[in-house]
């Protein structure tokens, strides 16, 4: 277990009332029912814990790290991590793990785990399950970075926190469920990715660059707000988020930001605004403008992770011809194609 700080790690101070983190070396006596296992379970705690807002890149590749130096002595990883931005560090540690052949399963809480109406414990629990699951052959029933919370395991890639209040926070509107937790654990084992040949050694992909825009598109958006975000010093990609199935303004000025964008040699990533449902730039008139002038489909990917999917392959590349044509292209089961 890797405990990065969020909710599942607090308590509250008895005199203050105000939650704080506990010694996470002390999680059995929160959790009793971990001395059930009847498997080994060691902890690992950051110091200083990290409020999942505060969450950075150097946080992914200091976690990828541990979990490489670690990866030849455990048969699974959970990461114990805030709700907040999970889905971005599950997606961005998806693309960074390369030839994964272990479970690496972030969950967390919305209730502090030393609250009665926890629903830390059961997310624990089960996810701890998961990650130590094994076929007949020995091998991960999930060798996948996934994401569990509240009875389902996503893929981590897949994900984005859907609600802020209710115990389902995530959801993973394009993607079916890896698993489905109930008195059995039911594994949906042709959704799950499993890797083309065992045996590789774990690879951890450092190279992360974050010379990403993002440009929100909305009723009544001006051109002063489209070339603020085109003319940021130094920047190499700009994600749109368009309405619907990756429409956009038809005005003339809009197409010519767009052109004058692609024109500079940013690379310009359409994706949806909707929870569900896919960019089609060939639907519809506004969308094979977008299409007609360089943009390119982000597919049904989450915002999520199209964002560190840009972080990652600008990080692999310096050529941004190189990183489009990547785009176009499933590289952990982000988008369906």
């Amino acid at each position: 277990m890797i405990y990065t700080g969020g909710t599942i790690g607090m308590k509250q101070d008895p005199d203050t009332l105000a939650l704080v983190p506990f010694n996470f070396n002390q999680i059995q006596e929160e959790v009793p029912e971990l001395r059930k296992f009847g498997c080994t379970i060691d902890s690992y705690s950051f110091n200083p814990v990290i409020d999942s807002s505060d969450v950075v890149p150097s946080f992914w590749i200091e976690l990828a790290e541990i979990i490489s130096i670690n990866y030849s002595k455990y048969d699974g990883f959970v990461v114990l991590h805030g709700t907040d931005t999970m889905s971005y560090s599950a997606s961005a540690l998806s693309f960074m793990l390369e030839d994964l052949e272990k479970p690496v399963v972030f969950t967390g809480s919305q209730l502090p785990i030393g609250m009665l109406r926890t629903d830390g414990k059961e997310n624990l629990i089960s996810s701890i399950e998961i990650a130590a699951a094994q076929d007949a052959n020995g091998r991960a029933m999930v060798p996948e970075v996934c994401i569990y919370f509240e009875s389902y395991l996503y893929r981590g890639n897949r994900t984005t926190k859907y609600n802020a209040e209710n115990f389902r926070a995530f959801r993973s509107a394009n993607y079916p469920v890896l698993a489905e937790v109930g008195i059995h654990i039911k594994f949906n084992t042709s959704f799950i990715r499993y890797p083309k040949e065992w045996g590789r050694p774990l690879r951890v992909n450092k190279g992360i660059d974050t010379r990403v825009g993002v440009l929100k598109i909305f009723p009544g958006i001006t051109p002063q707000v489209m070339d603020a975000v085109i003319d940021t010093p130094g920047i190499r990609a700009v994600i749109i988020e368009t309405f619907g199935s990756g429409n956009a303004p038809t005005s003339e000025w809009f197409v010519k930001s767009i052109k004058r964008a692609v024109g500079k040699g940013l690379i310009v990533l359409n994706v949806t605004q909707c929870q569900a449902g896919s960019v089609d730039m060939d639907a519809y008139a506004t969308g094979v403008a977008l299409k007609k002038e360089g943009v390119v489909s982000g597919y049904d990917s989450t915002f999520e992770a199209a964002l560190t999917k840009l972080f990652f392959l600008l990080g692999q590349s310096n050529d941004n011809d190189i990183v489009r044509q990547r785009l176009a292209h499933s590289v952990k089961g982000e988008i369906s194609i």
